[in-house]
């Protein structure tokens, strides 16, 4: 049996993912990591992961970049590989992850979610076929709570538009304090947050006399949750340190 710890544990993530290995025989969560630890949860919540003393096979965090530096010293202590499922990451945290990922198995990705995964792989197909004609923007929606913006899926949507074009794009996040026609390099990023908008991107490619829009929304958590798990078993079963994503789980 697969033995998890869930790091957010007091979060909607957290509980999202505990509840979907509640319906799985196969999977233990064994404890939990937050901060606020007075709520309902199906193991143990430790404020401090040093704290927890039992045995576990794979860690899932789903709380904030805070958590990282407590986070990365636990896994490569306990050997133990890491499930990435946070944004808003720093260049700086960036490189802590690399260089613990020469450690420790981590499995790393901006959206945990297998259809944005998909989507970022249909820009890079019409970046190729459209060329650098088209302009490229990209509109995020999410629920008034969410913390960072443009979101990390948003960027993660941006790169991968960039890996596809032939120049360095600049990712231009407002408009608002220059007056200029708007650069063909650009990449776009708009942001929506209110109510309980759970995620929603929106791809444009607007060339000459045509518009053609690309949109991923997410109608509830477990999208995101579902493939936290699924990276978990994944890892679970690697043994070699690296940075792994969801291309790995794609592509199998």
């Amino acid at each position: 049996m697969l033995k998890l710890i869930i790091s957010g544990a007091g979060g909607r993530m957290g509980h999202a993912v505990a509840e979907i290995c509640e319906t799985d025989d196969k999977i233990q969560v064994v404890a939990g990591f937050d901060i606020t630890q007075s709520v309902k949860f199906p193991a143990p919540i430790y404020a401090d992961p040093l704290e927890y003393t039992g045995s576990a096979d794979v860690l899932v965090d789903f709380s904030n970049p805070e958590a990282l530096p407590s986070l990365l010293s636990y896994c490569i202590k306990k050997n133990m590989p890491l499930v990435l499922c946070t944004t808003g990451y720093s260049p700086e945290d960036e490189q802590k992850i690399a260089e613990a990922a020469n450690i420790i198995p981590i499995f790393k990705s901006g959206n945990m979610s297998l259809g944005i995964n998909l989507l970022a792989d249909l820009i890079k197909k019409a970046v190729h076929i459209l060329g650098a004609d088209f302009d490229i923007e990209i509109i995020e929606r999410h629920h008034s709570k969410k913390l960072d913006a443009p979101s990390g899926t948003a960027f993660m949507l941006a790169d991968a538009a960039k890996d596809a074009l032939p120049y360095t794009p600049e990712y231009v996040f407002d408009r608002s304090d220059i007056r200029k026609e708007r650069d063909k390099r650009e990449i776009g990023m708009s942001v929506v947050r209110g109510g309980t908008i759970v995620g929603d991107h929106e791809v444009i490619f607007a060339g000459l006399d045509e518009i053609i829009e690309l949109r991923h929304t997410a109608l509830s958590r477990n999208v995101f949750a579902n493939g936290a798990v699924a990276a978990a078993k994944f890892l679970s079963n690697t043994s070699t340190p690296g940075l792994y994503s969801m291309n790995h789980i794609v592509s199998k």
